[in-house]
Formats: structure tokens, sequence, C-alpha cells
């Protein structure tokens, strides 16, 4: 691990134990230079378009249907206080996690801990080099989690590359002791089946909980075989965490054959993705519930043991679902919005070829009583605005607005920019506001825009793939009651009672 801080203070090193695992730990104090990032963990290379795409996307800017290249615009009620662009972590900017006056930012090549007690003016009070994509990012009291989805040669944060079909590569989840904000101590590493593309937290007084969310094994992967039904559940003691291990591994599509009993994709359902785990799970801790989106199935389940969840009931979407992605209760927890990766966050879906039911938002309401309950599809939402077909566009990372009686959430759309929408009324959703960039570039398809959008204590934060930090600041009558809603912490996948 290399901490990057200030270039006022002193370079020096330090070693940190960690029980079992001969964790390393290193300090730098130096300049986005001395960061060398592992270039086996970045994103895939933007890809040519056709000369004709590329007069289109020019013309559509000359003419004013689109912002032009890197151009900011909004809607009237939304005003964008601040851009910090990335530093020493040049990699992928991703998941967004907050404590306190302090924004946690993930990105491929480590994070970054802001100091955002002055939303108009973050201050980086630490930079963290550990690479492993995604680096997907919560905290809970002293204890940071960061996710591991990338082959490596072993759990320490100077680890390289390795092919995931050597036995001795690593992926799994890291922890971090954040007492000091400006000093985090990597303290424990957990390896899991096919890595941790996302994870879940289930806090409780004494430990913490975590959902593993991971898919698409192999038999050439010796710690990742099918079939990969399920979640690997770690317990954290708060008190130890150099004691986290992997407690249970529980079945979510119990069925026969190698395969499980997921969706079983292409060719039975064409373009849908085959289910061989979850992508993320969004929990309810104060009413013991949970919602997975699970590749090819949305699932419905119950928390009441974090140590064995059960699924209440399942949905599939082999129409226009291509991939379910992540998964948003409302506060009365009788609706689920699910979103749909189509593409994979790597293609141009916000056009009117794909059109507004694929790529989009699904809302389910949730209807009957504990293990009865069913969820019963109501409508689609995308965002209104056509992106060029040389920006990467699809529905993401978003958190509800807390507004007692609505249901509104802000949402990022990678180059769709940052949606605020209203979902009250579950079959007619409308957008409510906006923020976006034009293009990156209009030569080439381009993964840009905003991973993560989330509203926290009045602002709104996103964590663009690309460009940095934005804060942003939501002026509308309709949202304004938000900002009376104050959080000790948020990690929006561990939604809290916002109003208890």
């Amino acid at each position: 691990m290399i901490l990057l801080k200030e270039s006022r203070t002193r370079r020096r090193r330090l070693g940190v134990a960690a029980a079992a695992a001969g964790l390393l730990a290193a300090l730098l104090t130096a300049g986005p230079a001395v960061a060398t990032p592992d270039p086996g963990d970045g994103p895939v290379a933007g890809k040519g378009v056709s000369k004709s795409t590329e007069a289109e996307v020019k013309a559509a800017i000359a003419d004013g249907e689109i912002p032009g290249q890197d151009e900011i615009v909004h809607s009237d009620n939304i005003e964008h206080l601040v851009n910090i662009p990335k530093d020493a972590l040049p990699g992928t900017n991703s998941d967004l996690a907050f404590q306190g006056r302090y924004a946690f930012s993930g990105n491929y090549d480590g994070f970054r801990i802001f100091d955002i007690s002055n939303p108009k003016a973050p201050r980086t009070v630490a930079q963290v080099l550990c690479p492993g994509s995604q680096n997907d990012i919560s905290v809970s009291g002293n204890l940071l989690f960061l996710s591991t989805d990338s082959s490596r040669s072993d759990s320490s944060c100077s680890s390289t590359t390795q092919p995931a079909t050597e036995k001795s590569s690593w992926e799994g989840m890291k922890v971090f002791d954040i007492s000091d904000k400006t000093n985090p101590k990597y303290v424990a590493a957990v390896e899991t089946a096919c890595g941790s593309h996302t994870h879940t937290l289930v806090p409780e007084r004494r430990n913490v909980y975590l959902y593993v969310s991971s898919y698409s094994p192999s038999a050439t992967y010796p710690d990742c075989q099918p079939p990969h039904d399920g979640i690997s559940v770690i317990k954290v003691p708060r008190n130890a965490p150099e004691k986290a291990a992997v407690v249970d591994f529980p079945v979510l599509f119990p069925g026969e054959g190698p395969d499980g009993g997921g969706n079983p994709g292409a060719p039975t359902n064409p373009g849908v993705s085959k289910t061989t785990g979850c992508h993320d799970i969004t929990v309810l801790p104060d009413k013991d519930l949970a919602a997975g989106a699970c590749m090819g199935d949305g699932i419905l389940f119950s928390i009441k043991d974090p140590e064995n969840p059960k699924v209440i009931d399942r949905v599939q979407d082999n129409v226009n679902f291509a991939f379910w992605h992540s998964a948003t209760f409302n506060q009365k927890a009788n609706k689920v919005v699910f979103t749909d990766e189509l593409g994979g966050g790597g293609a141009a879906t916000c056009n009117a070829e794909i059109g507004p039911n694929r790529g989009a938002d699904g809302i389910y309401d949730i209807v009957g009583k504990g293990d009865k309950r069913k969820l019963v599809f109501r409508s689609y939402f995308k965002i209104p605005r056509h992106q060029a077909d040389v920006e990467v566009c699809v529905a993401h990372n978003g958190s509800l607005i807390p507004v007692k009686g609505k249901d509104i959430m802000v949402q990022a759309w990678y180059q769709g920019g940052v949606s605020v929408w209203d979902f009250t009324n579950s079959s007619n959703p409308k957008e409510i506001g906006y923020f976006e960039r034009g293009p990156v570039t209009t030569e080439r398809l381009t993964t840009a825009g905003s991973w993560s959008a989330y509203y926290y204590n009045g602002y709104i934060y996103s964590n663009d793939i690309a460009k940095g930090f934005d804060v942003l600041k939501l002026s509308d009558r309709r949202t304004d009651p938000a900002k009376k809603v104050r959080l000790g912490e948020l990690n929006v996948q561990t939604q809290p009672d916002y109003f208890d």
C-alpha cells in the first residue's frame, strides 16, 4: 500500500502487521509522479468509430443537439459547485462512501479521502495506492473495506496482475483501519471465490458482515469454479479485524447441473446474461430485507439471520434487461428500482436505436407480507436526453434523496451524467433535474462520466470515471426538505432509515 499525502509532508516508511497475511504498508509523501499503478487493472481502451459516426457527432454538437466536447450543461435547479481532478491515482474512479465530514472515493488504483466539511472546496486528506479493480469501497466505524475483482500475484498493495488460472493468484476483500484518516493502515485480507466485484455491509455492534458479490466462474480457474450461484459472507470482528474470515457461502440459485439454477442466458434467453452470481446487493438492515441484482435475475431476500440470507422472491425480464446491475429500495420498502447495465458499461445505449426501455431502470412494487412478498413490475425509467454514439451511457449507481412521502433518487448514467428523478408514481416516473458533460472525444467510443452519484447531507457527490470528484447543489422545492436529514455515515448499498 502506498499512501500519497500532500508534498509539504516529509517522506517516511512504516510497517503494518496483519495477522497471517504478512501485509506491508508503506507511506510516501509525494506528487502524482510517484504513483505507479499496475496497468493490468486499467479500463479498456476506447473503440474507434466510423468516419460517418464521427461526422454525425460533430454535426450534432454544431447544431446544439448535444453539448460540446467536455462542455457542462445542467438543469436550472442544479448548480455545479466544484470539480476536483484526479491527482496521484490516475485510474478509473469508482464508488463512493461517506462518514462524518469525509468522502471516500474508490479508484482502480486505490482510494482517496476528501474532507468535505466545506462542500465548495473539498480537501484531499489521503491518497492510497492499492491497485485492484474495481476497488468498490465502504466504511463502518474505524474500518474501510475495499473489493478486489482482478487476479493479483498476492494480497498486498504492491501486487501485480497474474492469470486467474494460477492457483497462487489472489482476489477478495481488503480491510483498512481508518481511525486516523490521514494514515489508513492495511490490517486484513480475505480471499473469496471469484474475487469481490462489489460488497455490501450488514453492520452489527460487535461485527460487520460483508456480502461479497462476484461472478463469471470458469473450470480453468482453481479458485472460481462453477457453479457459482451464491455469495460469500465475511464476518469482521470490529475489535479484531485481522480475524476477518468467510463464514458461509449461501446458495441463492439452487439447481441441478454444473450451472446452478439461475437465468440460463443465451441461447434460451438471447441477449440476457447467464446468472453465475450477483453483481450487487442492497440491504435494509432495519427491516431485515435485501434486494439482489444478479446478472440475469432480480431477487428479494430476508437477512434476519445475516449469515444465512433467505430468498423470498425472484424475477426476470428477458425482453428488456440484459444485466441486472444494482438495486435501490424506497424509504417505505414497498418498491425496488433495479438497473440494467446493458453493454456492461462499455456501450452507447442512450440513443434512439436502443430506445427507452433497455439499458434503463426497472421499477418494481413489493406487494404482500413476510415471506409471501412479491416483486411486481410497474414501469421503466431512462434519461430523456439522447447521448452521442461516442458516449458510453447506461443506468448506474444512485441513491435516495430523503423526502418524506416522496420517492426521489439521484443516479449516475456514465456519460449520460447525473439524473434526479421521481418515482413516487411507480407507473409514471419523471426526471426533475440533470447534470452532464459533453463527449470526451468525437473520434472514439469512450468510457467516462459519472460512476456513482449520491445524496449526502444536503449535496450530491459524483465520482466521474475520467474527470474526478464533482459536488453539485440541488435547489428544488420538491427536494429541499431532504436538506434537514443529516447522517453520520452512508454506504448507499446499506440503506439507512433516513427518518428514524
